[in-house]
C-alpha cells in the first residue's frame, strides 16, 4: 500500500461524487455494505490486478483489453507496448475506462484519462521502482518502446462482498 491519508480521503471524495452522480440502476446495486470505501479499494488492489482497459478508436469506437494494473497512490498504473493499438488510441484520445472484476466478490470501475509517464513525470521514479520489485526487472526494458501510463481518474465506485469475520479467510469466492 503506497496511499497517504491525504490520497485515501481524496479517492473517497472521488468515490463519494461518483457513487452520488452515478445512474439509479448504479446506485441499487452499489449500497450499503456492498459499496467499498477508499481505505477498502486500497487493501483489495495491492499487488498487480487484471485490468480490461477500454480505449477509443478514431470513429469513435470501443476497444478493450486487458492489461497488468498496478494501483498506485489512488490510481492505476499500466503499461503497453508502443505498436499496441491502445498505444495509438491513448496518443490520440486518452480518455479511457477501466475495471477489475473478481467475480462476484469485488469490481472496481472507473473514467478518467490515461497520462504517459515518462522519466520527468513526478511519479516515474517510484511506478518503476514497484512495477521492478514486483516483476523482477525494469517494464520500460521489455521491449523498444514500451510506454508507461497513469489513469487520472475522474470518476471511481466499487462494489465487493461484506467483510465479516466468517468470511475474511475465505479464497473460494462464495460468500
Amino acid at each position: 500500500m503506497y496511499e497517504t491519508r491525504q490520497e485515501i480521503a481524496d479517492l473517497q471524495e472521488l468515490m463519494d461524487r461518483s457513487h452520488a452522480a452515478g445512474s439509479a440502476h448504479l446506485r441499487e446495486i452499489v449500497q450499503g455494505e456492498r459499496r467499498l470505501t477508499a481505505a477498502r479499494v486500497v487493501d483489495e488492489l495491492v499487488g498487480m490486478k487484471v485490468l480490461s482497459l477500454a480505449t477509443v478508436t478514431a470513429r469513435g469506437e470501443p476497444r478493450v483489453s486487458a492489461v497488468d494494473g498496478h494501483f498506485l497512490h489512488g490510481a492505476w498504473t499500466f503499461g503497453t507496448d508502443g505498436r499496441a493499438a491502445k498505444a495509438r488510441h491513448l496518443g490520440a484520445r486518452p480518455a479511457v475506462s477501466a475495471a477489475h472484476v473478481d467475480g462476484e466478490r469485488l469490481g472496481v470501475f472507473c473514467h478518467g484519462e490515461a497520462v504517459r509517464l515518462t522519466p520527468g513525470h513526478s511519479t516515474w521514479t517510484e511506478t518503476i521502482a514497484h512495477w521492478r520489485t514486483h516483476y523482477g526487472s525494469d517494464p520500460t526494458t521489455w521491449g523498444d518502446d514500451i510506454r508507461m501510463y497513469r489513469i487520472t481518474p475522474s470518476w471511481f465506485v466499487g462494489y465487493g462482498v461484506p467483510e465479516s469475520p466468517g468470511n475474511a479467510d475465505d479464497d473460494s469466492g462464495i460468500r
